[in-house]
């Protein structure tokens, strides 16, 4: 599986960016996508994940602020993002895993500064 991540960019605190994804391909119908997010120095944290379902996850930080959408017969995963603030300055990663076989796999990171 590979994944191709795009969007990232410079915002001024209080706007939005959306991020993208798209998967290519051994997909499996069962899956969950969604993205991470890395700062030098700390760990790959969680930042929002779909189900092929449709169950949806968010870490607490941006609840309310993210949203994350998926196009299933695309293979895609979308990360809209308001409200930026400064810690949400970060390396945004692509993430699919396949829920049967657990196999997973990342995408190149796309760099998301946020500064005025």
């Amino acid at each position: 599986v590979q994944l191709q991540a795009s969007g990232g960019g410079l915002v001024q605190p209080g706007g939005s960016l959306r991020l993208s994804c798209a998967a290519s391909g051994s997909i499996f119908s069962i899956n969950v996508m969604g993205w991470y997010r890395q700062i030098p120095g700390k760990e790959r944290e969680l930042v929002a994940t779909k189900t092929s379902g449709g169950r949806n996850d968010y870490a607490g930080s941006v609840k309310g602020r993210f949203t994350i959408s998926r196009d299933n017969v695309k293979n895609m995963v979308f990360l809209q993002m308001n409200s930026l603030k400064p810690e949400d300055t970060a390396t945004y990663y692509c993430h699919y895993r396949d829920l049967v076989s657990g196999q997973a796999y990342w995408g190149q990171g796309t760099l998301v500064t946020v500064s005025s």
